[in-house]
Parts: structure tokens; sequence; C-alpha cells
């Protein structure tokens, strides 16, 4: 279990702006790719879920995920071109790529029950750190208006699947 929240944890950790630099705020276009960058790997996680666990409430959360995901980036994708920005890519949606792949190949390994449980206890992890992330870096640094509002949305929403996925860790054994 400690291993699943330490990958979460590191991934998310990414996160934060220390990795753009020592005092910067992340510009609208990093923040941008940051979003996607993490929503796409929740959604790659969902389909891996969906294709290896048999556990009925793990697929319904999976698919839920992958719905919610897919939906909010392809959000991100219209207001970024309608707003004519190119998302930028940065040294933390690299170490967020970086430590997805590091992520999903731990979850491959795993079958069953081992796999539903990991799963599950990392998207709890990711959730608490991306909603944080969300909360304290990347909404109080946007500053346009839509992207803060839709940024606002996604984590209202994701704050839902963090206790979704708390439920969910429960009742798994």
């Amino acid at each position: 279990m400690s291993k699943r929240i330490l990958g979460a944890t590191l991934m998310a950790a990414s996160l934060g702006t220390a990795s753009i630099a020592a005092d910067a705020k992340p510009t609208d276009p990093q923040i941008a790719h940051i979003a996607y960058t993490a929503g796409q790997f929740d959604v790659s996680a969902a389909e891996q879920a969906l294709k290896k666990s048999k556990n009925t409430e793990v697929i319904a959360f999976a698919k839920t995920m992958e719905r919610d995901h897919k939906a909010v980036n392809d959000q991100a994708l219209a207001l970024v071109t309608k707003l004519k920005v190119t998302p930028e890519d940065n040294s933390v949606s690299q170490s967020l790529s970086t430590q997805a792949a590091k992520e999903l190949t731990t979850l491959e390994a795993l079958d069953g029950a081992a796999f539903d449980k990991a799963y599950v206890e990392n998207e709890v992890a990711y959730h608490k750190s991306v909603n944080d992330a969300l909360a304290n870096t990347l909404i109080p640094a946007a500053q346009n208006k839509e992207l803060k509002s839709l940024l606002e949305t996604g984590l209202t929403l994701f704050k839902e699947h963090q206790m979704h996925a708390e439920h969910l860790a429960s009742t798994i054994k």
C-alpha cells in the first residue's frame, strides 16, 4: 500500500511549481499542459483497469474516471483552441508523464484483487494530490478567467472522484 501511495505522491508532487522555476508561477499555457497531462494519466489508468479488473465496482469506477477525465480534457482542448493558446510542455508535465509510465507499469504487473486494491489506492492518493495542486497552485496561478473556471469545475468533480475512490478503497480487501 505505501508503495502505491508513494507513486501517486511522487506524481502529484510534480504538480508543484518548484519544477518550473524557483519563485515563478506556472503560466496559463503551462497550466493547461499540466492539467491535461494529469487528466490523461487518469484516463490511461482507467483504461488499464477496464482491461484487467473483474470487480464490478472497480469497473464502474474506472468507467467514471475514463468518461469524466476525457470530458474535462476535451473541454480543455476546446478552450485552448478557442483562445488560440498552445499548451506548453514543461518540466512538471514531463515529470508527471515519467511517473505515470512507471505507475502504469507497476499496475500492469498485478492481477485480480491485488490489481484492484492497488489501482483504487493509487486513485485515492492521486486525486488527493491533484486536488491539492489544483486548489493551491494551478487555480491561483491561472490568469485567464475561462481557464480558471474550467480548473475550478474540474476540482469540484475530482473531489467527488476522491470521495468515491476512498469509499471504494474501504470496501476492497
